[in-house]
């Protein structure tokens, strides 16, 4: 596979791509089905809802290796964070440039991917709530149209906290133009919403945006009872909704309504946390959705399956004979988040031991060649379909999460120690010594430092997930990968003064051009402005 980034000039716009409006881009050709047609069928109905989890695993651009959907958001998160290390630097891994803070700006294709899938995604909600009138539809269509707004609440939620400028040590909230910047989200693109609309349409504020999504919320909530089959769980639920709303108030940091729903998310899904088992089965390990709240399903019909490269198994098992693995792109934890995993806790099985640790021969591998050809601290976390290392068809048909109950724990234990240290400190040693390591202990007693305890366990039981990030940017953690021993590679061994400014995202080009309302209300571009650690 190749992989490149491309600078667009505007010469270059004119001539090989069409006039952008990322907002309001159609994923599907625009004589799918008619509003009409909508309001007489369901089986039409029905199309466009499957369209959406058909677009969460969608490949963007098939020369582009990090454009494999929701997971490759997913996975561009957390290579921002100290948690997840890729050991191939620029030979296979093509995320370097989120992880170098390199070539981020406005100008960058990787900066368009990331802004037009996602308003591809928004389109494919778009297109379900604008054809279904409730006041005619069948049950049946209602509850897609709950599917619809639940999934444009999740999309416009992690866009909002990933583009929000928030303060930080290396970028000013004032940007180049003398606006301030500080607390604006995206624009907010409305089902059938026009053109000329959509080519003046602001930033969203923090505030507008919380309101936009809380109302999405409610609309799924009042439908989706109406659902019922959640399309083995590619499809959300009323769970799910309380989940959204758990994040949501931990974004606004409205703790006690983050407690409150994540309980009742948890009440709502009706499902235990994964066991050791589970986790660490070396056929099932992380690819049964079935153990979750929300995921992305493969199938081997998928075009991404097809592909062999681009999808979530190709880039995050390491135990494969296909895919990125077997190029040697392999995805490690990062050392210093590993070594304050204790040895009693058996997720720290999910990673391979270095030579030496008294857990080397207590790690689960698919296979025993894998223990030799591994490099310290690769993941075993997410294994092929069926433990499948050799047929990618069969391996690559996997699943990923969107969402798991046990970070709804986390996300009570969080918001309860926010009000008071002792309750959210009690909570996650209740979970921890029940569900993952019976000698757990939080040996914390600041609020602070009970806060960061229950963020760090957090971040180990969701590494790899694409949640990281925004528990790094609201709470001004620093991110730290330079320092001795290190698995990190060279170029991107940098460490940052608290929230790193490049988890500001920016807006590219093309989207400013064709809503020119955004001219000078961008984000400063962070590209190059940190300096790797080199030990000195």
């Amino acid at each position: 596979m190749k992989s490149f980034n491309i600078k667009y000039s505007i010469g270059l716009l004119i001539l090989s791509t069409p006039l952008l409006c990322g907002c309001i881009r159609e994923v599907f050709p625009s004589d799918v089905a008619t509003t009409t047609q909508l309001a007489q069928s369901p089986d039409a109905t029905e199309f466009l809802v499957s369209a959406i989890p058909t677009t969460a695993k969608s490949i963007y651009n098939d020369h582009v290796s990090y454009s494999w959907g929701l997971g490759g958001i997913m996975h561009i998160r957390d290579v921002m964070t100290e948690d997840l290390a890729t050991l191939s630097n620029r030979n296979w891994d093509w995320f370097w440039w989120w992880s170098e803070c390199t070539d981020i700006g406005a100008p960058w294709m990787c900066t368009q991917y990331v802004w037009e899938w996602n308003y591809q995604y928004v389109q494919a909600t778009n297109n379900v709530i604008n054809g279904v009138n409730p006041d005619v539809a069948t049950d049946m269509q209602k509850a897609y149209l709950g599917v619809a707004y639940a999934n444009r609440a999740m999309i416009y939620l992690d866009m909002a906290r990933m583009y929000e400028f928030l303060p930080n040590k290396v970028t000013n909230g004032r940007n180049e133009a003398g606006i301030d910047v500080t607390n604006l989200t995206v624009p907010i693109v409305k089902a059938g919403m026009k053109q000329d609309d959509a080519r003046q349409n602001p930033r969203a504020t923090r505030e507008e945006m919380a309101k936009f999504i809380a109302s999405d919320l409610d609309e799924a909530a009042k439908y989706l009872p109406l659902l019922v089959n959640t399309r083995n769980k590619t499809f959300p639920d009323v769970a799910c909704i309380e989940g959204l709303r758990a994040r949501l108030a931990m974004w606004l940091e409205d703790y006690p309504a983050a407690e409150k729903h994540a309980r009742l998310a948890i009440n709502a899904a009706r499902i235990n946390p994964m066991t050791k088992d589970d986790c660490l089965n070396v056929a099932n390990g992380y690819n049964q959705i079935e153990k979750w709240m929300w995921g992305v399903q493969y199938t081997d019909q998928d075009d991404a399956v097809r592909d062999e490269w681009l999808n979530w198994t190709s880039w995050m098992c390491n135990e494969t004979q296909y895919g990125y693995a077997r190029k040697g792109a392999f995805q490690l934890i990062g050392k210093r988040v590993y070594d304050r995993i204790a040895n009693t806790d058996f997720r720290k099985l999910q990673w391979k031991a270095p030579d030496g640790s008294p857990l080397a021969d207590q790690v689960p591998f698919l296979k025993p060649a894998y223990k030799q050809s591994l490099p310290a601290y690769a993941s075993l976390k997410f294994r092929p379909n069926q433990g499948n290392d050799e047929a990618f068809k069969i391996g690559e048909a996997s699943a990923f999460p969107i969402m798991r109950v046990e970070e709804m724990y986390f996300i009570e234990a969080e918001a309860a120690a926010h009000q008071d240290p002792a309750r959210g400190k009690q909570l996650v040693e209740n979970f921890m010594k029940q569900h993952r390591d019976p000698s757990y202990a939080c040996n914390a007693t600041a609020k602070d430092a009970i806060v960061e305890e229950i963020v760090f366990q957090k971040r180990i039981e969701l590494w790899g997930e694409g949640q990281t990030f925004f528990d790094v940017k609201r709470l001004n953690y620093s991110v730290t990968r330079g320092y001795e021993g290190t698995n990190f590679e060279p170029t991107e061994r940098i460490n940052t003064d608290g929230r790193p400014a490049w988890m500001n995202f920016v807006i590219v080009d093309q989207e400013v051009m064709s809503n020119p309302i955004l001219n000078d209300h961008n984000n400063p571009d962070p590209s190059g402005l940190y300096k790797p650690w080199t030990g000195h």
